[in-house]
């Protein structure tokens, strides 16, 4: 299906979805510690997108059983909250979640700390994030899609990360993975042209070893040599300057 630019209506949604995911990611972040289970998390996390008028994207989606992902430390993307899993002091941990509000969606993910952590976990998370914006400087109308994906690949592959292929970001609106799909390398080709309105989830996933992964059950994925990974994901808006972010507070660069 084309891709299309949203109509003002549809942006003041997904802006709507976008303010309470950041708002979500900030509640859950605050209960982040050793000792906390992964299922508490997601509790926190339903809890306060239902009291918000937003629905958890994720819970039911093809199948997965609750309303985020809570990846631990070589888990890429995809972890499923356990009771049984409990964070410890060093841990990193990746949460992916995701609204809907009245039929437009917004999705987003953070990695964090669990307690003190080496420096090298910490290099990690804060360059995963720093690749994201490394990216979006080049999400601007006139430029082409896989200028965001060589400007990902370009940050993450200078400072010798390994750069997940088989998961990409993605259009999202109505749906909350719409064409097209959003590598975090430049593939062959240039990509859609960007036009303001367009809606896309920028997501780089970067280990500190092999950028080979494995499913360890029909969701987690982990890193093959069990490196740790961080994921930092945001739901954007091409407009006729620089992006907007929208499941970010402050909402801009």
């Amino acid at each position: 299906m084309p891709v299309r630019p949203r109509s003002a209506e549809e942006i003041e949604l997904m802006r709507h979805a976008g303010r309470i995911l950041a708002e979500c990611h900030e509640e859950v972040r605050g209960f982040i510690r050793p000792g906390v289970t992964t299922l508490e998390l997601d509790k926190v996390a339903r809890e306060f997108i239902e009291r918000n008028g937003c629905t958890p994207s994720f819970l039911g989606y093809e199948g997965f059983p609750a309303s985020i992902c809570v990846s631990v430390n070589e888990e890429v993307v995809h972890g499923i909250p356990s009771e049984k899993r409990i964070l410890k002091e060093g841990d990193i941990v990746s949460i992916d979640a995701g609204t809907i509000y009245k039929g437009y969606n917004s999705d987003a993910a953070r990695t964090w700390p669990v307690g003190e952590i080496s420096a090298e976990k910490k290099r990690l998370i804060d360059d995963t994030k720093a690749a994201f914006f490394e990216g979006i400087k080049m999400a601007v109308a006139g430029n082409h899609l896989y200028d965001i994906s060589a400007a990902i690949e370009k940050y993450a592959k200078d400072r010798g990360y390994g750069i997940v292929k088989e998961l990409t970001g993605h259009g999202i609106g109505q749906d909350m993975h719409e064409d097209p799909m959003i590598p975090n390398y430049k593939p062959i080709g240039t990509g859609l042209l960007l036009r303001a309105g367009m809606t896309f989830a920028i997501e780089p996933m970067l280990t500190l070893g092999t950028a080979r992964i494995r499913w360890t059950d029909d969701w987690t994925v982990v890193s093959a040599d069990k490196s740790p990974a961080a994921h930092y994901e945001n739901t954007i808006l091409i407009t006729d300057g620089e992006p907007e972010i929208l499941s970010l507070i402050g909402g801009c660069l």
